[in-house]
Parts: structure tokens; sequence; C-alpha cells
């Protein structure tokens, strides 16, 4: 546990008590705060209760007198659809909010750790697609390379929930724009930027508010070093936010399909060859195409940012590639589940959106892809470009039928189950085929979560021959 610094003998309000929120409150109780807990599920409350904190009902008029701070879980809104009621009383009351990264950060650079001979170092990962793939992918390869670290945020452990960092340890944590958005300190010593695409548009009032929460991370307090994708306009602009001069050596352009150039620090990857070039002058190559765990342009990606933030810490470029050779992918990502009389069954049930989805479709060729569940805003009409490899699509969920008038020419079948579908698309794929979970739409509708329709999909697989 981190305990929460800089709060000692005062009254902090918790709003969410779920694995973030109870995390908060532990930590803020071991660093000698008061936390006063809320939460609207009575469960939640019980849950909170039988560990003995504070039950404190925010909705009551006069419930933030005395109180601090409040500190909020990443799913609460608070500003747009519409802010909560509890954070608006803050507003009103003239409490600062914040949420558990901004106390990780806050207290990170309090705690006795920064005495060490090397004080724990932060890598911080955002975007829209990959971030969980690069951080998981740069954890790997310090752990390969025998550096202490520790992986956390929307990935893994909740932040406040980590073991205290070890001499020369490094912390890395996969943000969500969620995340981003509301914490009042964010001073990573790298920060990772993949890429940019609709998502969670009703959270930040449009793509701009979305950009401008992940933007937070290089703008509260900023990075010593920045590793951005460029790929997309976005990434470009906030690139160019950061130099000071073309040979600016704090940022660290990242592209998956083109070739960067210029005098500064560039790493790229074309035709499944990773590059590094420093100063116009190549530095590193590695040949990412036969490894397993890192298939299509969109892993390529994921494996230069991870490679730039390791570089940005000073890891060799040998150390790295082994590392990435032995890296396995994590589940519900472009996962290989099983291969069966030569056609793969891979699982990426986290393409949850077109972008996600779009990448998928470009890493394999004939697909008999599995797609559906509940569609966002648009469809899934800019898929279009991206079907040319799809064999057939099997069609699930309850924007199945929707998903089948915006799919031009490709065939399909609307098999309403993943059990149906996974059925017809083993019966009829051949030799050389992939059958491909890319369901480019969320969960919701049969599934609580991405997970546990990965799981579906691979149980279904498993039952097969």
């Amino acid at each position: 546990m981190i305990p929460v610094l800089g709060y000692e003998d005062k009254k902090v309000a918790v709003l969410g008590l779920g694995r973030s929120g109870l995390a908060t409150a532990r930590a803020l109780e071991a660093g000698g705060a008061e936390a006063l807990c809320w939460d609207d599920s009575v469960e939640a409350r019980e849950r909170a209760e039988a560990e003995g904190f504070v039950i404190h009902d925010l909705h009551k008029a006069d419930s933030f007198e005395g109180v601090d701070v409040l500190v909020v879980s990443p799913g609460i809104p608070h500003l747009y659809p519409e802010p909560n009621k509890v954070i608006a009383r803050a507003w009103d009351a003239g409490v600062p909010v914040d949420n558990d990264i901004g106390l990780f950060f806050r207290s990170l650079g309090l705690g006795e750790w920064m005495d060490y001979a090397t004080p724990p170092r932060v890598i911080a990962v955002t975007g829209s697609n990959g971030k969980s793939t690069t951080s998981a992918l740069i954890h790997h390869i310090f752990e390969e390379n025998g550096t202490p670290c520790q992986l956390a945020g929307n990935i893994g452990r909740g932040v406040l929930d980590i073991e205290p960092p070890e001499d020369g340890e490094v912390i890395v944590l996969e943000l969500s724009s969620y995340q981003t958005d509301l914490a009042r300190a964010l001073t990573p010593d790298v920060a990772v930027f993949t890429n940019l695409s609709p998502d969670h548009l009703d959270r930040h009032g449009g793509m701009g508010g979305y950009f401008a929460a992940k933007r937070r991370l290089f703008a509260e307090g900023g990075p010593d070093r920045a590793v951005i994708g460029v790929d997309e306009k976005e990434g470009r602009y906030l690139a160019n936010q950061l130099v000071e001069s073309p040979e600016d050596m704090r940022l660290i352009r990242v592209s998956s399909g083109q070739k960067l150039g210029g005098p500064g620090w560039n790493v790229f990857a074309r035709k499944g060859f990773l590059s590094e070039y420093r100063k116009g002058k190549q530095a590193a190559s590695i040949d990412l195409r036969e490894i397993d765990g890192l298939p299509g342009a969109h892993n390529h990606q994921n494996a230069c940012a991870a490679y730039a933030a390791a570089r940005a810490l000073n890891l060799s470029p040998r150390g790295i590639e082994a590392a990435l050779r032995s890296f396995k992918g994590l589940p519900h990502r472009s996962q290989l589940v099983r291969e069966l009389d030569g056609v793969r069954y891979v699982n990426d049930s986290k393409a949850t959106n077109v972008d996600a989805a779009a990448k998928a479709l470009q890493a394999f060729s004939k697909i008999r892809w599995i797609a559906g569940g509940l569609g966002k805003d648009g469809g899934i009409e800019d898929l279009k470009p991206f079907l040319g490899s799809v064999v057939k699509a099997y069609l699930i969920g309850f924007s199945a039928r929707d998903f089948a008038l915006q799919i031009g020419d490709t065939p399909y079948e609307i098999c309403d189950t993943m059990e149906v579908a996974v059925a017809k698309a083993a019966a009829e794929a051949e030799a050389d085929e992939t059958v491909l979970l890319a369901p480019a739409a969320a969960s919701f509708d049969q599934f609580p979560n991405f997970e546990k329709r990965g799981d579906a999909f691979a149980d279904e697989v498993a039952k097969l021959g």
C-alpha cells in the first residue's frame, strides 16, 4: 500500500467504494487521514462498514462541513453528460475534488523512497487503443531486464494498492481518460500517448474534451520525457506542443507504418521492422514479424511505444529485443486461443470500437469474423475499407442486424449468440484461415464486460474437435 501523505488529521470524503475507492480509503487512513465513505449502493456501503470505515452520507446538506477534499472513483461523471450531484455539492462548498491518481503522485513525491539512491520512476501510458498491451509490455521488458517493476492503474492493481517501491523500481501505470481527467497531480517521469480515436464521447462532451482529458497527462506538471504516437493529427499536435526545437530529445515520436525523419528521437515500424533513429542516424533495428505475442501493425505500434519508454530510462536495445520476443500478449487482445486443423482462433474481445476492430482486421488474412454486441454511436460504416480480408462475418448481439446493413457486400450470417457464431465459423473455416473475435461493440447486451465475452469465445473454441 502507498499511504496517502499530506492529509494527516484531516477529513477526506471518498465517493465510490469499488476496487479503487476502498483502496483509497485504506491508503488515506494509513497516512493518518480520516476517510468518510459513501456509495449509493447499499452493498458497497456494507462492505466498507465491515472494514471499519465511517459511512458518511454525502447527499446531506451539511455533508461537506469540515471536509478538506473529495476523492472520486473514476467511473463517476464529474462534468458530462452532467455532474454527479455529490460532486456538484462539493463545488458549491469550495471543497477540492481529486482522484486516486492525483493522491498517488502527490504521495509518491513526499514519501521516504525519494531518499533512495535511485528514487522510483513512473511510466504512465494513455491513449485510445493499445494502452493495456503497451503498459503490460513495458512492465515485461523491465522485469526481463532485472529491474523491479509494478503494473497498476487501469490494469492490474489500483495505484494506491501497490507495494511500497524498492530502490530503483519502475512503476508502470495504464491511465484511462476517466483517470487523467480529474487528477490534480500528474507527474510521471515518462508519459506515453499511443493514439486517439473516438470513444467515451458522452463522458467528455465530444472529441475535443476526450483529447483534452488525455492531454492533461502531459500538461499537469509534465513528464521528464514524452513518447508520442504521431499517426493521428492529435498526436502530431501534442508532440509539437512539447518541444522547444526539432532537436529536443525530451520527445520520442512513435509511428507504425511511416518512416519518421528529422534530427530528433524517433522510433517507428515499417514492413515489420522496428527502427530507432537519433539525430538522423539509426541506433537500432528489430524484426517484429516472427514475434507471436505482437501480431499486426497495431501491435507493432505498441512495441514501438514500449521500446521508446524503455529506452527513455536507458535500457539497451538488445535487452529490450529479448524481452519483446518472450512477450506472450494479453488475454482478449489479439490472443491466439487455439489452432485446430490449420485454423487459428484469435480472441480480440477488447476491440470494442471501430478503430480497434480495424487494427485487428488488418493483422490477419482470410478471416471468419465474429462481430457485434451493443453498437456504439456511428455504427461500423468506417470498417468497410478493412473488410477485404473477411471471408464471412458472423454477427451476434443487440446490434447484429444493424451491423449487417453496414458491411456492404461482405457475406454474413446472423448468429445472435457466441455459441452459434463459433460453431458456424468453425464448421465453415478452412486451413490457413483465422476465426477472429473483434466485436467493434460494447459487451453489455450479453456480457458484463469484454473479459467475460472473450472467455465465452475461448470456452466455445475449447469445445471444438
